[in-house]
């Protein structure tokens, strides 16, 4: 049994037992997240690394760049030998089909003695069949082979959420580039198909946008700490290649005081910087104006909006636009509505959707256009259940227990979450989208990123992907611990299972397995 497994592993003891015990202690496969439907047997079945290729009679420029990609990361070590499957079939519907909220995402994957074959209705399915195939397959040091333990295999899967993200906060520490893809990268590994970008906010603004150059030019940390047109474009294909959907976040009226650097026009005052000033249709302009830039690199169809935190102190303190409220016989909270409204509209018509933050329902309630999506976020919130009783779209990230930046809450919390608790199956099907973990920046930079986000992560991965009734964990800590050590092997600096506090390095010398 895993307690059992615990009490028997200790620093003193080989990683080869380690290991034997980690995936002996677990009643499910090493397969993360766990699939819908599964079967297996007992068998192991040789796998020729020397020689193994995917083929398919249907393709695409994107599924021929997967299979270069997967063969790679599923054969890191030479083989000794030619023996064993070298072929995996892979028959795709659609090759070719556009990434956008709701992509099917379902595969099966069959593994026998003699036969690879997975199956796929888009490009985006055979991603994840081909990762969890490269999970299966795993390399043997003593015979220097690679093999499919506990074969054959028959696994149906897809997800149950169909947005399941990461939220990389880009503003309070800049994220490189390549930072930005390395993570991106790891995203695949545990299925998550949303990178929400938080691009900008009052301590920054890294986004060279062409309609406003002097933004990011007297908004960003420094000269080197930018993001050109050019970059959010790569980096927008470099998801879409992996089955990752960019939705770019400009967060307004609140989280927003970097914009005054290069716009001052657009504020209260330089003393009294945000709320955004809601007096001036310059304002609104530029907003618009920044969703239109970012139109030009992105393809997804939704934009982002913020709207949280928005103390309207600012408004009130400022005579000009104390004045202008007054006028137009507004308070301080309908001036907040009228500035979502047209922050709103404006992406509206540009054929874009709109999320934000919960307080738009805090102020709209059900007079919200309906086709924005909230995003839950304060701790204890039920603004998911009082939306989707409503007929809204909901993603849920709850501050406190999905919050990355909450160093001190375990993966073992995260996994207990239920998006849906209270909430009647049907409408949770049809109106909870998902949710994700967010990683805000104000003590991560490209250093720590990675073991800030992971394994913790793999929990909030798992909660979105596999069925309801998945939720035991005991039953997923061997299955986490061995993922975590997957990712090392993969490069990604996930931080050790059992820290008290996230992304702490180990304790002293010892095995991934224990750690």
């Amino acid at each position: 049994s895993y307690s059992f497994c615990t009490l028997l592993i200790n620093p003193n003891m080989r990683a080869a037992l380690l290991l034997a015990c980690v995936v002996a202690c677990s009643g499910a496969p090493m397969i993360w997240p766990l699939p819908a439907q599964y079967t297996n047997g007992t068998t192991a079945i040789l796998i020729n690394g020397l020689a193994f290729k995917f083929t398919t009679k249907k393709s695409s420029a994107d599924l021929t760049a997967a299979f270069a990609r997967y063969t790679e990361q599923t054969f890191p070590h030479r083989p000794v030998g030619t023996s064993g499957i070298a072929v995996a079939d892979v028959t795709v519907t659609n090759p070719s089909s556009e990434l956008q909220l709701g992509a099917d995402e379902a595969y099966t994957l069959s593994v026998t003695a003699s036969a690879i074959t997975i199956t796929a209705g888009t490009q985006f399915g055979a991603y994840y069949a081909m990762e969890t195939l490269s999970q299966l397959i795993t390399f043997d040091f003593d015979t220097q082979q690679y093999l499919v333990k506990d074969g054959p295999w028959s696994i149906t899967d897809k997800p149950r959420f169909m947005h399941r993200e990461v939220l990389v906060d880009s503003a309070r520490h800049f994220q490189p580039v390549a930072s930005i893809k390395n993570i991106i990268q790891s995203f695949t590994y545990a299925k998550i198909n949303t990178f929400h970008w938080h691009l900008v906010d009052k301590q920054s603004f890294p986004y060279m946008a062409p309609s406003y150059p002097k933004l990011a030019q007297k908004g960003a940390f420094s000269k080197y700490e930018r993001f050109s047109q050019n970059d959010v474009q790569d980096v927008v294909e470099y998801a879409r290649q992996r089955g990752v959907r960019v939705v770019v976040e400009i967060d307004t009226p609140g989280h927003a005081a970097a914009m005054c650097e290069g716009h001052p026009e657009i504020c209260p005052s330089m003393e009294c910087r945000q709320p955004l000033n809601p007096t001036t249709n310059a304002t609104f302009d530029l907003i618009a104006g920044l969703f239109k830039d970012l139109k030009e690199v992105t393809i997804d169809d939704h934009f982002h909006i913020g709207g949280d935190e928005v103390d309207t102190a600012c408004w009130t303190l400022t005579p000009h636009v104390a004045t202008w409220m007054e006028q137009n016989h507004m308070t301080p909270k309908e001036t907040y509505g009228y500035f979502s409204g047209r922050v709103s509209q404006s992406v509206f018509d540009m054929g874009k959707s709109v999320t934000g933050w919960e307080e738009l329902w805090d102020h709209f309630g059900t007079k919200l256009d309906n086709r924005t999506i909230i995003q839950q976020w304060k701790r204890g919130s039920k603004i998911a259940k009082k939306a989707i009783e409503a007929g809204y779209r909901v993603i849920w990230s709850t501050d406190g227990v999905w919050y990355l930046d909450g160093l001190h809450v375990t993966w073992e919390t995260m996994y207990e979450q239920e998006p849906c608790n209270g909430i009647p199956t049907e409408s949770c099907d049809k109106l909870m989208l998902g949710g994700g973990g967010e990683m805000w920046g104000e003590t991560v930079d490209t250093s720590d990123i990675q073991n800030t986000v992971w394994p913790r992560m793999a929990a909030i991965a798992e909660r979105l992907w596999s069925p309801r009734t998945v939720t035991d964990t005991n039953a997923a800590a061997p299955r986490i611990a061995y993922f975590r050590c997957l990712l090392n092997r993969r490069g990604v600096g996930a931080a050790p299972v059992n820290n008290k506090k996230a992304r702490e390095a180990p304790s002293g010398p010892g095995s991934c397995f224990d750690q």
